[in-house]
């Protein structure tokens, strides 16, 4: 079994944000693989499903992005998953060009409140992510400000197609391909 997180924060305000890609993801992911998320149980929206033949459980945590680490745990204590190798975290990344895709086994949080959460609760930063650029801030704007702000309509289109190709590295990585989808999209 994987647990596909998407990070994000919950309710209108924020739809559709930069910081929301993993929302945005998983949603696609759901779409493409036919999986309904919209079961409330462990301080998140889940779906559960089969990708490519392997359970998995799509998350949309629902404690805001800054405490993500809390669902993060409590679903992977729930069902005693390996996160250092059935975790995948997807999320949105200021440093990379918009639609740019990257995919990692660990690593640090570079800066990302969220990852920095749930690198806080797991104890490790050992735990494959899948990074969607959105852009780097323009000097003028506050990062919360960016983050929390709208995309151009040609910003969605990058995003939209970075999110298909997002469900292509999930199916790879759920086959334990992690190396087949770096080299793929990274």
């Amino acid at each position: 079994m994987y647990i596909i997180v998407g990070l994000g924060n919950p309710g209108k305000r924020y739809e559709n944000t930069r910081h929301n890609t993993g929302f945005s993801v998983i949603d696609v992911i759901a779409e493409k693989n036919g999986i309904s998320v919209l079961e409330k149980k462990h301080k998140a929206v889940i779906g559960k499903g089969n990708i490519e033949g392997q359970k998995v459980i799509l998350v949309k945590p629902q404690t805001y992005m800054n405490l993500s680490g809390e669902c993060v745990r409590e679903i992977v204590d729930y069902y005693k998953v390996d996160e250092k190798s059935r975790l995948i975290v997807i999320y949105d990344d200021v440093s990379m060009d918009v639609g740019r895709l990257r995919i990692r086994k660990k690593g640090s949080a570079g800066g990302h409140n969220g990852i920095k959460n749930i690198i806080l609760h797991l104890g490790h930063d050992v735990f494959q992510r899948i990074k969607i650029g959105v852009g780097e801030k323009p000097e003028s704007y506050d990062l919360a400000d960016y983050v929390l702000g709208h995309f151009t309509s040609e910003e969605v289109k990058k995003i939209k197609e970075s999110a298909v190709l997002a469900n292509e590295a999930v199916r790879l990585i759920v086959w334990d391909e992690t190396e087949a989808a770096m080299n793929r999209f990274n």
